[in-house]
């Protein structure tokens, strides 16, 4: 509440959606490629194999363009985009893990310094010396996620750091290594996708099949590894927050739906990659690879979208709310009310209460309302004004259930009767205000204009 709302046509939530899952796919093959990339090479090195060593050159290639080029400019797409939709969040971020994110920073520069370097000297040092070079690209990539997860995870799942505010309690909180590991296999699932089609250039039709199996293998286990490391994610998360999207009645249909997706998409990258990779290594040709490659980025967006959505209606759990106001506000912004906190919204002042009440959406729901486009509210809104008092009253009594909570404890929200919205916090002036804005624009109130 406290910065002025980007507006977006299509929602700061889908335009930061669509950032961050091109990004994630592309960042994490360049995790996993460079560690296949490294074994190979050192597989090659050591069996004098021209193939597998061919297969790393490629792909070193391939990681350049694709990781190096695409992975670092969306990744600046991804700070953009987080600080103008959320800058809240990231401020509480970085204030929180201001030195994570150094060290991550120092490991991205050895990862970008350490592919250049090895992309340049191929033949041109000693192969032992070019091994290591691709063993110190893929430990720094690999000690970049381990930061990265900590702050991610940390978001959804911040543990005993509401209690102490302490680094490490929010870094490794209870999702943390389920996570890791859960990435661990995603990274090496995006590598083996990704490096089958260098492995289709090679010039032998033994060498491709060969090359195929040898990728097969790597799909297999990161698939293995990404579904255990699912399950034990799955199973860390409080409970309030796995019924959203589990049990027969799930809190959240669309959640569950996105559940079910992913890990067919899962399933569906491991029955195709058996099949053209292991089994019948022949057809490992661009269009049974390129619907390879779909399942398996279905399957990570699908999980991106899941691990997003069960942090409804918060952006840090228990802390933060999507509009960016604080569990611990709610009580102060009440008694002073909201136009006060969010000044950019109350200029300029204005004395017409439907005015008043435009200003108090813009502070409290256009971080994930717009008027008809996404989440549109305008359709989602009741009949007349009485309703739509119910309705700002329900959120604004909502606010109780948080702050009478415990500190570090999950309130459940299958008892709030909006259970996916941040609570309304404010005035019984600014309740009645926002309530006639919302009458003002209401599909009913303008067919009686019409009229």
């Amino acid at each position: 509440m406290d910065y002025p709302i980007w507006d977006v046509a299509i929602g700061g939530g889908v335009l930061m959606g669509v950032v961050a899952v091109a990004h994630v796919i592309v960042s994490h093959f360049a995790i996993g490629g460079g560690l296949v990339i490294a074994v190979t090479e050192t597989l090659a090195v050591r069996r004098g194999d021209r193939a597998l060593r061919e297969l790393a050159r490629r792909s070193s290639l391939m990681l350049i363009l694709i990781s190096s080029v695409f992975g670092a400019i969306s990744g600046v797409g991804i700070w953009v985009v987080a600080g103008l939709t959320a800058p809240a969040t990231i401020s509480a971020l970085i204030r929180t893990y201001v030195w994570g994110w150094a060290i991550e920073w120092v490991f991205f520069i050895v990862e970008i310094v350490a592919a250049l370097v090895y992309y340049a000297t191929w033949d041109k040092i000693s192969k032992g010396a070019h091994v290591m070079v691709g063993w110190i690209y893929f430990v720094s990539a690999y000690l970049s996620l381990v930061v990265i997860n900590g702050i991610i995870t940390f978001m959804l799942t911040p543990g005993e750091w509401l209690e102490t505010r302490a680094f490490w309690d929010g870094f490794f909180n209870p999702t943390y290594w389920p996570a890791l590991v859960l990435r661990t296999g995603i990274v090496v699932v995006m590598a083996a996708v990704f490096m089958v089609f260098a492995a289709m250039r090679a010039s032998e039709s033994a060498d491709r099949q060969r090359l195929a199996r040898y990728l097969g293998w790597w799909l297999v286990g990161g698939v293995l590894l990404s579904y255990g490391g699912y399950r034990l994610w799955e199973a860390a998360l409080p409970e309030s927050v796995r019924a959203l999207f589990l049990g027969e009645a799930p809190a959240l249909a669309t959640l569950a739906f996105t559940r079910h997706f992913h890990l067919w998409a899962l399933t569906a990258a491991l029955v195709i990659g058996v099949l053209i990779l292991l089994v019948a290594p022949r057809a490992a040709r661009l269009v049974p690879v390129v619907v390879l490659a779909i399942a398996a980025f279905a399957f990570f967006g699908g999980y991106e979208r899941l691990r997003e959505g069960v942090r409804k209606p918060f952006l840090i759990h228990d802390y933060m709310f999507s509009n960016g106001l604080r569990v611990e506000e709610i009580a102060a912004v009440n008694a002073t009310g909201a136009l006060g906190k969010a000044r950019w919204a109350a200029h300029p002042p204005a004395e017409e209460s439907v005015v008043r009440g435009r200003q108090l959406f813009r502070a409290q729901c256009a971080a994930c309302h717009t008027l008809d486009g996404y989440q549109g509210i305008r359709k989602l809104l009741p009949d007349d004004f009485d309703m739509i008092y119910g309705v700002v009253y329900a959120l604004y009594d909502m606010g109780e259930a948080y702050t009478s909570a415990e500190p570090g404890t999950t309130v459940d929200k299958s008892r709030l009767d909006y259970p996916f919205m941040p609570p309304f916090a404010g005035t019984e002036e600014e309740i009645e205000a926002l309530t006639e804005y919302l009458t003002s624009i209401a599909p009913v109130a303008q067919q009686g204009e019409t009229r």
